[in-house]
């Protein structure tokens, strides 16, 4: 067992009291769409952290660009189902010592926590025994050497490389480093895009919601809501046409933050076409599926502690991951992905619930089912301007990355910057690599253009992976 430090409870009053501060820092929105140095598509942490170094280093005119109806794109807080936050995307703060948005996080008046040391997993009706858990996290330590190991060979199957011996671990092991670590099946992971990616052991949480801390960021930047980009035109000398379903703007350079799943669909079009590298990219690096199912459990009926994460011993594909008494609420959420999670999601919100319930009553016993409120469930996939979760490399398609990367350093035409979680080669799928990857695209875009010096090299983390 692990001692664990106590944490306050977050109360209605102290809840009420973040979100009218937010609310009283909306960024700046509705101004016509006029003319600019650089435009930004996308208003998820990308393209604010790009915004914010623009706005910060120059007077140069910029512009955030937003598709849909909030700020945030995949950190988003939820608090009108259950007047209490929760985190419909992100809700990690990965490598907290070195991460960006936890030094910011001081100067909101939002409070950033440690998120407790380690997980349980329940076998049946019980939590596994000291002796078990040894078993399992060996079985996880040999798995991501294993992977490591085939990586150093080829950019296979991360699936491949699982050891013979893993016994009747290997389905958690399965769900905890695929669907849950990278919201898909490790049958359709690269093995060098796994390797790769930054160890992941260590997080903390805000307790006001993740997507409440990236909006307080935004605070007054010129953002436009509900603007769709539909064509980007990059064939005239010196500036870029952009059209939206608001009008038209043009712009010195643009950096495109929409997820891959977004480019993958077409759905911006560009003019020429963006080069063949670019497009097999997005392809390779579409999003995979991860929801959640928050359900409302007053008076604590799973005796589980705060943010307690918990898995099971799974005998098949169909589990999921169990986060409970969210921040000291009566809330938990139970998270699926991969391919289970999207047929799950594409049956709509009532199968999803159902099989939250199903789920918890096998682990924690049927009289669970009288004592759950209220239910909400995510539908990523579904979501017109997001179109799914993590993009975690095909197999075979780790250059992929490295495609989108390279446009930071060689933009498309010397004017089109790409950045996002997709366009960091070790912290994909994680907050402050979307962060990392918009600061360094405003950075070389102002070098670019002539208007700063040499650009900050941002922190790197270690280069090690997940447990």
């Amino acid at each position: 067992m692990t001692m664990r430090l106590p944490m306050p409870i977050l109360s209605r009053r102290s809840f009420l009291a973040a979100s009218a501060a937010v609310a009283a820092t909306r960024p700046a929105l509705g101004a016509p769409l006029s003319d600019v140095d650089i435009a930004i598509v996308g208003a998820g942490a990308a393209g604010i952290a790009a915004a914010r170094r623009i706005v910060a280093a120059t007077r140069r005119r910029c512009v955030l660009i937003e598709a849909s109806d909030h700020i945030g794109g995949r950190c988003v807080t939820d608090t009108r189902v259950f007047g209490l936050p929760w985190d419909r995307g992100a809700h990690w703060l990965h490598t907290p010592d070195i991460n960006p948005l936890v030094r910011l996080a001081g100067a909101t008046g939002l409070d950033v926590y440690p998120a407790p040391p380690g997980q349980k997993v329940r076998i049946g009706r019980r939590f596994a025994r000291e002796g078990e858990m040894e078993d399992f996290l060996a079985a996880l330590v040999r798995t991501n050497r294993a992977i490591g190991e085939a990586a150093r060979k080829s950019d296979g199957v991360a699936a491949q490389a699982l050891p013979k011996d893993l016994l009747d671990w290997r389905q958690t092991i399965e769900f905890v480093l695929g669907p849950f670590g990278c919201s898909k099946d490790l049958t359709d992971v690269s093995s060098v895009d796994f390797a790769r990616s930054v160890e992941r052991d260590s997080e903390a949480y805000c307790r006001q919601g993740l997507g409440t801390l990236i909006a307080k960021l935004a605070d007054g930047l010129p953002v436009h809501l509900n603007t769709p980009v539909t064509r980007i035109d990059l064939s005239g000398r010196g500036n870029v046409e952009i059209e939206t379903v608001r009008g038209r703007l043009v712009a010195r350079g643009v950096i495109m933050t929409a997820s891959t799943g977004v480019l993958a669909a077409g759905k911006i079009r560009f003019a020429p076409d963006l080069p063949k590298r670019l497009l097999d990219a997005t392809n390779s690096l579409r999003l995979g599926s991860y929801d959640r199912v928050v359900l409302e459990l007053p008076n604590n009926p799973l005796g589980l502690e705060r943010d307690d994460w918990v898995f099971e011993k799974a005998s098949g594909n169909r589990t999921a991951a169990l986060l409970a008494n969210v921040a000291g609420s009566p809330l938990v959420t139970v998270d699926v992905g991969g391919k289970f999670g999207r047929e799950l999601a594409a049956k709509g919100e009532a199968a999803m619930t159902d099989f939250a319930l199903g789920w918890l009553t096998d682990l924690f016993g049927a009289d669970l089912r009288k004592a759950v409120k209220r239910t909400a469930a995510t539908q990523w996939n579904n979501e017109p301007w997001v179109l799914g979760a993590m993009s975690a490399a095909a197999p075979g398609g780790q250059l992929a990355r490295r495609a989108l990367i390279d446009t930071q350093t060689e933009p498309v035409r010397g004017r089109l910057w790409f950045a996002g979680e997709a366009v960091h080669e070790t912290m994909w799928g994680t907050v402050a690599g979307a962060w990392e990857s918009g600061e360094r695209a405003a950075d070389l875009a102002l070098k670019k253009f002539g208007w700063v010096a040499e650009p900050r090299e941002p922190a790197r983390p270690p280069q090690r992976r997940r447990r």
